[in-house]
Parts: structure tokens; C-alpha cells; sequence
């Protein structure tokens, strides 16, 4: 499919207060068509996610550390996981130092996940992704770890405004640019 159809077909799933505002670019290379062009996605006419680029506005993550100590990202524990963690240690832990371990060991799980999907997200191919998301169900790219299908389904008119709401636990543990265009869509509700 060509990048005019794409883009057309894109752009007609968008939720209807997005209209204008989120736009899908791509760069190309007239005289160069072995070299790839740059895809990015605008809000207001500003640059907010280019594929091909780590400066862009939204964090980049480099090391588990830095994701595991940043502020920002809440880590939901629950009392299946502390009794799981009190089983292993044998009851010689005491309460509050279990829930340091639970949330340490679901921060390090997220951590890992979060870096391989931005890493996924600077080599893939936007074209190839919105074909994906274009040709599958709406829920599956919702339940994604994909970055990229995660931002397009939270964009499209088919996510309503009771599943948006009910997706705020979900998002705490996303990537910052999914969470990003996930109080993007909040904002127009």
C-alpha cells in the first residue's frame, strides 16, 4: 500500500476530537530509494514521536536502572504476589520488606520489557506496523507490547470513552510516550 493511502486509511480511524491534531509524516528520498525515509507522528503540528530519532521529546530510557528509580512509573502490587514472595522466604521476612521485594522484582520485569519494546520501536518500520494495526482487531493492538500499535489504537474513534476510563491502571506501567497519548485522548473526553 502506498504511504498516501496509509496515511488516508489512518487518519480515518482517528476519534473525531484528534481529527487535525494527530498527524502521521513520512520523509522520503527521491533520489535515494535505498536509503529509508523517517516516519513521526505530530499533535498540534509538533514532533512528538519520530521513530529514526532517541532526542526526541519523550524520554528515552538507556538502563533498567534509570527506569527502575524513576518517579513516574508506578508499579500496582497486589497480596497474591506478597504471599508468593513470603512462601519462597519462608515466613523470615518481615511484611514491609516484602513489598520492597515484589515491587524490586516487578520493576526489573517491567524494566526489561520497556527496552525491548523501544528497541523494537527504533528499528521497525512504520509501514509495515500500521499494516498490522490496520488489518488486526482493535483489542489486540490495545493489548500490545508493542509501543507503536499501543499509540494507534489509543488515537482510534473504535476505543470509547468507557474503555479509555477503565485503562487508567494499564497505563501507569507503559512506556512514557503511550502514556503520553493516552492523556492526550483523556483530555478530549
Amino acid at each position: 500500500m502506498s504511504w498516501s493511502k496509509l496515511k488516508q486509511n489512518l487518519e480515518s480511524f482517528l476519534c473525531p476530537a484528534l481529527d487535525g491534531r494527530v498527524e502521521y509524516r513520512a520523509t522520503g528520498y527521491r533520489y535515494l530509494p535505498d536509503k529509508a525515509g523517517i516516519c513521526y507522528i505530530t499533535v498540534d503540528k509538533k514532533n512528538v514521536l519520530n521513530m529514526n530519532d532517541a532526542t526526541n521529546l519523550i524520554r528515552w530510557y538507556q538502563t533498567e536502572l534509570e527506569i527502575k528509580n524513576d518517579p513516574d512509573i508506578q508499579i500496582p502490587i497486589n497480596h497474591e504476589e506478597i504471599e508468593a514472595v513470603r512462601k519462597e522466604t519462608k515466613g523470615m521476612v518481615p511484611e514491609d520488606r516484602l513489598k520492597v521485594i515484589v515491587r524490586s522484582r516487578k520493576s526489573s520485569e517491567h524494566a526489561k520489557e520497556l527496552l525491548s519494546a523501544q528497541t523494537s520501536l527504533s528499528k521497525s518500520n512504520f509501514i509495515v506496523v500500521a499494516n498490522k494495526f490496520l488489518s488486526n482487531p482493535i483489542e489486540e493492538s490495545i493489548e500490545s507490547h508493542d509501543i507503536l500499535l499501543n499509540i494507534l489504537a489509543l488515537v482510534d474513534r473504535r476505543v470509547g470513552k468507557k474503555r479509555i476510563l477503565n485503562m487508567s491502571e494499564k497505563m501507569k506501567v507503559k512506556h512514557p510516550i503511550v502514556q503520553y497519548f493516552y492523556e492526550l485522548r483523556r483530555s478530549t473526553l
